[in-house]
């Protein structure tokens, strides 16, 4: 839903070239107020006749914010008692979005065998190659012990909070929810496994994502308990291995791929990262050897869905907070990103759900 849907924009006064826009924000310190600011003056700067645009900001009411709130609920259809299939928890009404049959989203667990592969930055710089596609996509950071997405995406800023409504920050045209927004860089996360559960739980119920085309699922490397939770609250995921060209890399991813199809999660392709470095000589160099991701893609009967050289931009977007897709669209590595985002969007949905077609 957009600023004026939810009722966010209050006023707007045209006196000659100057446009000025006064938008009520949902809490005093709210942390999207300069993104809301240069949102609005992007959008209207560009009209002819506009010279000037200020944005004036105000504090909703009580009431306001609580009819945010029914909004929200109503355009994802929250409202009312959920359908027995996509409740989760033990609250009366407490929805999961992506479980129900007009879904439009297509969720893409994002997983590895072990860390150090490069999964965050595969997940992360294929949500932009998405988005820079036209499609509305969300990342849930879900590696809840190695979150990085945050950090990767260049978020500084918490979440909006709407009563007990998540709003997620948005960079690069990405929505982002992380349990890195709720905790410390430096704060470990000593959970046991019915923690996690009830936070992946509630970033998918307490978290306002909209009409996302696409979720992406960063998972955490192996088979855990996050890997079942999820095909549990989101078993229409379907599954992408990310594994490095090292035979040994390649057997130890082979383990997820194993569990997706136990517990019933479809795999659709394999992403090998890291595949070669380019030297300045204009060689190429294949540092962690060679044929895994085309093995293991062999072995599952899935496509190699893309290989992924190895550039410092890449390494160095993460730790800036600027992904290689945005710092250089057009470079070796971005080119097999957007590859990948259109192999993706060839694919058809490994599963169709029917409203109409439900067990009694």
């Amino acid at each position: 839903m957009s600023m004026v849907d939810l009722g966010m924009v209050k006023k707007v006064d045209i006196a000659g070239d100057h446009v000025t826009v006064r938008v009520a924000l949902t809490v005093a310190g709210c942390p999207l107020r300069a993104e809301i600011t240069e949102r609005v003056t992007a959008a209207l700067m560009p009209l002819e006749g506009v010279a000037r645009v200020d944005v004036d900001m105000t504090i909703m009411t009580d009431d306001e914010r609580a009819a945010v709130r029914r909004r929200m609920e109503e355009s994802r259809g929250a409202s009312g008692t959920a359908p027995p299939g996509q409740r989760l928890g033990h609250e009366e009404g407490r929805v999961n979005p992506f479980m129900s049959p007009s879904s439009p989203t297509r969720v893409l667990g994002i997983s590895s065998g072990k860390g150090g592969v490069g999964k965050s930055s595969v997940a992360v710089n294929l949500a932009v190659a998405l988005a820079r596609r036209g499609r509305e996509v969300g990342i849930l950071d879900a590696d809840v012990y190695g979150f990085s997405v945050p950090k990767m995406m260049g978020i500084h800023h918490d979440p909006v909070v709407i009563d007990d409504m998540v709003v997620p920050p948005v960079a690069h045209g990405v929505k982002v929810i992380s349990i890195g927004f709720f905790v410390g860089d430096d704060q470990p996360v000593m959970w046991r496994g019915p923690m996690l559960h009830k936070a992946l739980e509630q970033f998918l119920v307490d978290v306002y994502w909209g009409d996302l085309d696409y979720l992406l699922v960063d998972m955490p490397p192996g088979t855990g308990d996050v890997a079942l939770s999820m095909a549990q609250y989101l078993p229409r995921s379907e599954v992408f291995v990310v594994t490095t060209p090292q035979p040994a890399a390649q057997r130890v991813a082979q383990r997820t791929a194993f569990m997706a199809r136990k517990v019933n999660l479809p795999l659709r392709g394999v992403i090998e990262n890291m595949s070669w470095f380019t030297g300045d000589d204009g060689k190429r160099y294949e540092i962690f050897g060679r044929g895994g991701g085309a093995q293991l893609a062999e072995s599952l009967g899935v496509s190699l869905l893309a290989r992924v050289p190895l550039v410092p931009a890449l390494r160095e977007g993460g730790d800036v907070g600027l992904p290689v897709t945005v710092s250089d669209p057009n470079g070796e590595t971005s080119s097999a990103f957007t590859a990948m985002a259109e192999a993706v969007e060839g694919m058809k949905r490994s599963r169709v759900f029917s409203p109409e077609l439900q067990v009694i």
